[in-house]
């Protein structure tokens, strides 16, 4: 008879391998990555530009780009682009992110194929035009200027600037006046250059045939590639205000966050390093909870955790606070990052990390577009092929040692940017 008082036995989970990709090289030069897994009749398609925030030539500039190429082309408007999405039930969007622009499409794999024209239309024959171009920069601004009511947002903006640097594109904030300046001619002369397939990384995965790769290097093989244009300089982030304030009136909560910059993923010792990150604020059951929000109930909850960036990487912990209980809270946050660097941690505490990361890192490759967003990740960040299949290897290996080291060296609160963004002192 089940003992449900007892609970069952943690089995080690045995070595994780990522599915190997096909890749080819297109005839403009762009290259098509396939991941195949017919479990279910879907597929996904991602087409991937180097045209994010750190190419921006004035701000909002490669934002305004990503969202207005699905606002007409020459042979559709965005009603029809819109309709024809649904008549297939699937869904199109083009996203900006820090470091590349992604054009993604979800559909039913028998709709991959008539889907593909209009993929082709929206990436090739985008017009940018004045109303829509208007509409788009109206509501984000007003998006922007409801998200600054809030603290948290506030503090986040404020992390990024004095981390980063006020002219670094990733600690650049938004500036209304800039926005709404940015013309149609310089969102068009932003997507002639960046939108260039001659470096475009393209992403099919799912119930994927023959037919499809072939049919996708006929058609996105066959756009002629741009000049390439100059890579940014090399730029260094610098740290600004190692402490700061962000007045929110009327704010009856403070939001923190505290971070430095931190190792690429491509660090040696990364996967320790991600165990010392989740030990502290990585999870339910981390420090950082267990004290800010079990023991003191300044919170309902807090984090740690890493940004990769394609150029810099980011460590920060945050949380909402009640504003009252802003400056007890730093002083526990400063108090978990001491004991990481004064004390070993127990085993048992340790090895419930471990478990939990293994567990979680198997679950996230559960489907065929997750296991894709990993390869991606290998892809963009330049990591070793074996960086995930040994993964769970390393994280079982890491020591309370090698951790206390890694606190020492990256972890004292000195180090730390903080900012607080809440009600005026």
């Amino acid at each position: 008879m089940l003992d449900r008082t007892v609970a069952p036995p943690v089995q080690p989970l045995a070595r994780v391998t990522l599915p190997a990709a096909d890749v080819f090289s297109l005839p403009n030069g762009a290259r098509l990555h396939v991941l195949r897994n017919d479990a279910q009749p879907v597929v996904r398609l991602q087409v991937v530009f180097k045209a994010g925030k750190w190419y921006d030539p004035t701000a909002g500039v490669s934002l305004l780009a990503a969202r207005m190429l699905l606002e007409g082309t020459r042979t559709r408007t965005a009603r029809q682009i819109a309709d024809e999405v649904a008549f297939y039930g699937a869904s199109l969007e083009c996203e900006q992110g820090f470091d590349r622009a992604t054009l993604t499409l979800y559909c039913l794999t028998r709709h991959l194929a008539p889907l593909l024209p209009l993929v082709l239309d929206v990436l090739t024959e985008p017009i940018f035009p004045e109303a829509e171009l208007a509409q788009v920069k109206t509501r984000t601004i007003q998006n922007v200027r409801v998200e600054r009511q809030k603290s948290s947002y506030l503090a986040s903006e404020q992390f990024s600037r004095n981390l980063f640097g006020p002219t670094y594109p990733y600690g650049v904030t938004f500036d209304e006046t800039t926005f709404q300046d940015v013309t149609a001619a310089e969102v068009r002369r932003f997507y002639e250059q960046h939108y260039n397939f001659g470096q475009a990384e393209i992403f099919l995965c799912g119930d994927v045939t023959q037919e499809h790769g072939a049919l996708l290097t006929n058609l996105l093989g066959s756009i002629p590639p741009v000049p390439a244009t100059p890579t940014p300089l090399s730029l260094s982030p610098a740290n600004v205000q190692p402490q700061d304030y962000a007045v929110l009136e009327g704010s009856l909560q403070s939001s923190l966050r505290i971070g430095r910059l931190w190792p690429a993923l491509t660090h040696p010792q990364t996967h320790e390093l991600q165990v010392l990150v989740k030990v502290l604020g990585g999870y339910f059951g981390s420090r950082l909870m267990k004290n800010i929000r079990e023991d003191k109930g300044f919170t309902y909850g807090i984090y740690a955790s890493v940004g990769p960036r394609e150029h810099a990487t980011s460590f920060v912990i945050g949380s909402d606070v009640n504003a009252a209980n802003a400056s007890a809270a730093i002083r526990e946050i400063h108090h978990e990052l001491r004991m990481l660097q004064q004390e070993l941690i127990p085993e048992t505490e340790l090895q419930t990390v471990k478990n939990y990361m293994s567990g979680k890192f198997a679950n996230e490759l559960s489907t065929v577009f997750e296991q894709c967003d990993k390869y991606k990740n290998l892809i963009f960040f330049h990591l070793p092929a074996n960086y995930y299949s040994e993964f769970v290897a390393q994280v079982q290996a890491v020591d309370a040692q090698s951790l206390q080291q890694l606190a020492q060296q990256y972890l004292s609160p000195e180090s730390m940017i903080e900012i607080i963004a809440g009600p005026a002192l």
